[in-house]
């Protein structure tokens, strides 16, 4: 439950946690440091890199049309490469309860479709147009 009592702009709050044992409301904690961790870097930095295997992707797909561009052997070296970075996004949909090739194949395959590189595994289990 979060409260927000007389708080215009405040420099300073107060989280109090409760919990049914010391090991809920020490989990809380953490969770609560991390969210807060993530927030800060957001604020001095606002790049992301998003997330569901996106970049990877993005990446094999760019490894692997410059190796079509190679017509020496070291265009297998990159074809492979292209695969083993396929693998994250792989796992990460083997993970979901997802069909690991059939999803990787969608999102490849949108991402190409839709020159949008920002899509990932998440995308798709959330089932998102």
């Amino acid at each position: 439950m979060l409260v927000i009592e007389d708080c215009q702009n405040s420099r300073a709050v107060t989280i109090f946690i409760r919990g049914g044992n010391k090991m809920i409301i020490e989990e809380a904690k953490r969770s609560l440091h991390d969210a807060l961790c993530v927030i800060r870097n957001l604020v001095r930095d606002n790049r992301i890199v998003y997330g569901g295997g996106a970049a990877e992707i993005a990446c094999a797909l760019a490894v692997s049309e410059e190796a079509d561009k190679i017509s020496t052997i070291e265009q297998y070296a990159m074809r492979a490469f292209s695969d083993a970075l396929e693998s994250v996004p792989m796992s990460l949909a083997e993970n979901s309860g997802l069909h690991p090739i059939k999803t990787l194949a969608d999102v490849k395959s949108r991402q190409l479709k839709e020159n949008n590189p920002r899509l990932g595994i998440d995308c798709m289990s959330k089932g998102t147009n």
